[in-house]
């Protein structure tokens, strides 16, 4: 069977009226398109739901199926709810009008036709129709841009998490959009020492992701263990601020010595880490001075600040978008309720606890989608 090449936009014209359908055809006779022909709702039905024309003038008046049951049928299919409909009719009610455009339909022509005008707001609606098809295109594409991205990004997240003596992790990571900015990461260093980042590039889609990955690949890359805190971030903001000029990444590095059980961490522009001590049955914000965020203007120093674990401790790392994530009336997560939710009363699992938090997350925002992406690294001693 030879291809059809034929690229043209398609109308549908039905009218029960012959004559009325010869003086469509010849109305329309300077528009480059393909036209099909029905002359009754029936057959308009089936030629719309296998050719799925760009276009279709309807006359209202018709025997069996009338015009107004034929555009509900349309716009009630998939397949066929996103063709335009004219209609076409003698009736000069306004409230026919309304009923026919409250059906879906775009436009409306009076008969007797009046053959400039039947050509204008045909040209004009396969314009609106292309356009919006184009976008829609552009849409698909750029989605499926993202989602690739997104499958590269969660691609440098740790495959599984490591298991460490004395400390037993659980993680979650979900992005606002298709691609985001936040990172975490888990490095086994000498010593029995263990490097923790957390980050988080300005923004939510594709120039984030990039940041993302330019963060994930200086850590990989820094010359020596990454066992200093203040050393490691100095070496990464340097060369963000070089090559990625201006950038924004926020971030907190920290070392866990298991055999101590110290973390010693610094951080750029990032929230503190949260601590729930088992001993005072209380979670606190480890605070302390940091520097502004990466990718902006060299520092001079950085301050790290140092904590020492106890058995049952809970260190949890995470990203402003769970703090910031937002109910239907506007009102933050907050920092409190986070605090809450690592204290709150459960076997110690990590993953347990983590579920917990996240569900309680998703309960607050009450069905308001994440305006930010979100990660979060639990830690629990023995």
């Amino acid at each position: 069977m030879a291809e059809n090449n034929d690229k043209r936009e398609t109308l549908l014209l039905v009218d029960d009226n012959p004559t009325n359908l010869q003086v469509l055809r010849q109305a329309l006779q300077g528009i480059d398109c393909k036209m099909l022909f029905a002359k009754n709702g029936e057959r308009a039905l089936s030629i719309a739901a296998e050719g799925l024309p760009d276009l279709i003038l309807l006359d209202i008046m018709m025997p069996g199926i009338d015009g107004f049951e034929v555009c509900r049928r349309l716009k009630s299919d998939a397949a066929t709810e996103d063709i335009p409909v004219i209609f076409l009719s003698a009736l000069v009610d306004t409230q026919d009008k309304v009923k026919g455009l409250q059906l879906g339909a775009v436009d409306y022509v009076s008969k007797p036709f009046q053959p400039e005008e039947v050509k204008a707001r045909v040209d004009t609606h396969l314009t609106i129709h292309r356009l919006r098809r184009e976008v829609q295109d552009q849409k698909d594409q750029l989605e499926h841009e993202l989602e690739v991205v997104s499958e590269v990004q969660r691609r440098l997240l740790p495959k599984q998490l490591p298991e460490i003596e004395g400390l037993h992790l659980a993680a979650h990571y979900a992005t606002s959009r298709f691609a985001g900015g936040d990172y975490y990461d888990i490095l086994k260093l000498p010593d029995n020492q263990w490097g923790f980042m957390v980050a988080d590039a300005e923004g939510h889609s594709a120039p984030a992701a990039v940041l993302m990955a330019m963060t994930c690949s200086l850590l990989h890359s820094y010359n020596g263990p990454p066992t200093d805190p203040a050393e490691v971030l100095t070496y990464i903001n340097r060369t963000l601020c070089k090559v990625a000029d201006p950038s924004f990444v926020t971030a907190l590095y920290a070392v866990f010595d298991a055999d101590q059980r110290t973390l010693r961490f610094a951080r750029a522009g990032h929230p503190p880490p949260m601590i729930y001590r088992r001993e005072e049955n209380k979670s606190v914000e480890l605070t302390g001075k940091g520097v502004f965020p990466l990718g902006i203007y060299p520092y001079d120093q950085i301050p790290v600040h140092e904590t020492r674990l106890g058995s049952g401790d809970r260190l949890l790392l995470y990203t402003d978008g769970v703090t910031e994530r937002f109910d239907m009336e506007g009102n933050a997560y907050g920092e409190n309720r986070l605090l809450g939710g690592l204290a709150a009363d459960a076997v110690n699992n990590p993953r347990l606890i983590l579920d917990g938090i996240i569900e309680d997350v998703q309960r607050f925002a009450g069905g308001r989608p994440p305006d930010d992406d979100q990660a979060l690294v639990l830690g629990v001693i023995e």
